[in-house]
């Protein structure tokens, strides 16, 4: 049996948690922190930034001598990198979207320029509008980098969010620019669009053009092919996998972390270093008495979003996080709901806007209720709330 140094990132508590309507307890998250920890990965991703709830279980984790292993989901901005300081956590992963895609959505100078209202990345934008938001992404990223790492003293990671759908030299000059800061550039298949042959293709030139960072993969599993893309790249040269155990997550979920270690086990004669295999199944048969799985595939579950940011591009643009042409996007509301949810289900499904301090107050109201009733609400449900005053 051949050893190997390869990295596991787990995403259970964070990632796995934003499968639409799943809620864990703070008791079953601390737990499972603990259960996962014993498997031996190689870190446990939490977003202090979400609530204050998950702000309290990083410092908890860290004070039961988990700060090792904790690190925090951080998105671009340096009042979430402080935060995640705060947790006395020492590392994050940086998330940011590295696709044309996702860049023209969120640059902050396009959203305020009337000839790009209500147009897409697939609306014949000019180049030099391309070449733009490139840039602008890239100057972004590095100051944080830099000050996530100098004047915070962290030790980063980057997650590319939607790296399989971003422009390849683009890509390319991402990882060579951020390289200086990070340990890992993680490429994300973010709405699972990658299939095996080009998954080993696509890393083995990333290789082949970079140096100086190692690569990890985070695989989602909208077509079921999570698991195989994930094999397939590390048999090209990717030293590290982030995943959840049970394989839960956002749509049709993430590659399961037990599936990709037995896989290579029993597939390939390899095994993990530092993985206690044994300490595996607790795990998932917790995660099975919680009565958790991910949502199947091409599924009707398997089309709803919670996740503030992914609603929010989802508002602009179907296709953000959303590839099948035939699916119907069905929003609800929880603990990691925004602004935009809200907005969504009253300007896009209802017709009937709402002022911005409105939609604020509900989205407050509700991450308060879901904490409190370790719940997420439906459509009808905060319609219901609204006629009855409560977000008055």
């Amino acid at each position: 049996m051949e050893t190997l140094p390869i990295k596991i990132y787990d995403d259970t508590l964070r990632d796995g948690e934003q499968q639409a309507g799943l809620f864990f307890s703070y008791p079953n998250k601390q737990k499972l922190a603990h259960l996962i920890a014993q498997t031996g990965v190689d870190g446990l991703d939490i977003m202090p930034c979400v609530c204050d709830e998950e702000a309290e279980l990083a410092k908890t984790l860290v004070s039961e001598g988990l700060d090792s292993q904790i690190f925090a989901a951080t998105l671009m901005n340096k009042q979430f990198i402080d935060l995640a300081k705060d947790c006395g956590l020492k590392r994050i992963i940086i998330i940011y979207g590295v696709s044309d895609r996702l860049l023209f959505l969120r640059d902050p100078q396009i959203r305020l320029m009337s000839e790009f209202k209500g147009k897409t990345i697939d609306d014949n934008i000019p180049a030099k509008v391309i070449e733009k938001i490139r840039q602008n992404a890239i100057d972004l990223i590095v100051e944080n980098l830099h000050y996530a790492t100098t004047v915070a003293g962290l030790t980063v990671d980057f997650a590319a969010e939607d790296a399989s759908r971003a422009d390849f030299d683009f890509l390319v000059q991402c990882i060579r620019s951020f390289s200086p800061y990070i340990r890992h550039f993680v490429v994300c298949d973010t709405v699972g669009v990658l299939s095996p042959e080009k998954s080993y293709v696509w890393i083995n030139d990333l290789l082949q053009c970079t140096t100086g960072v190692a690569f990890g993969v985070h695989y989602h599993n909208d077509m079921g092919l999570a698991l195989e893309n994930t094999l397939q790249s590390v048999i090209a040269g990717a030293t590290l996998v982030s995943g959840t155990f049970g394989g839960i997550g956002e749509r049709a979920g993430n590659v399961p972390i037990e599936q990709v270690l037995n896989g290579l086990r029993v597939r390939f004669g390899i095994e993990v270093s530092r993985i206690n295999y044994d300490a595996i199944a607790p795990v998932t048969d917790y995660i099975e008495q919680l009565g958790v799985r991910p949502a199947i595939p091409y599924s009707k579950a398997a089309q709803r979003h919670e996740t503030g940011t992914h609603v929010n591009c989802l508002f602009s643009d179907p296709n953000s996080y959303a590839v099948f042409p035939h699916g119907t996007i069905d929003v609800v509301f929880g603990k990691w709901s925004g602004v935009s949810n809200f907005q969504y289900l009253f300007e896009k499904q209802l017709h009937n806007p709402q002022s911005r301090e409105q939609y604020e107050k509900m989205r407050s109201t509700i991450k308060s209720l879901a904490v409190e009733q370790e719940r997420y609400f439906t459509a009808d449900e905060v319609l219901e709330l609204w006629e009855n005053g409560i977000f008055k």
